[in-house]
């Protein structure tokens, strides 16, 4: 069965392809069927230079959209988003 490689999603090239066969990810399918927090704590985890900008860019290639237009218009949503799996409210 052929995989379609993860430079053919939106925002993720080259680079985002090696990070995230890193740690198992090697298919664009993997990526839209993966939860994008969960790919980035995983890329954290592996890379210390992960920034803010891969999870605009996993979510982004999720949604089909530009990682800055997710930047733009979820970072404050994103980042609550990301505090609460931190720090959960309960």
């Amino acid at each position: 069965m052929s995989q379609t490689p993860i430079s053919t999603l939106k925002g993720l090239g080259s680079k985002s392809q090696s990070l995230l066969a890193s740690i198992g990810i090697e298919s664009a399918e993997q990526v839209l069927t993966s939860d994008p927090y969960v790919l980035y704590f995983q890329l954290k985890a592996q890379h210390d230079n992960i920034s803010l900008n891969m999870l605009y860019a996993l979510i982004g290639a999720i949604e089909n959209k530009d990682w800055r237009e997710i930047k733009r218009n979820y970072r404050t949503s994103i980042l609550l988003h990301l505090e609460d799996l931190i720090n959960p409210p309960y």
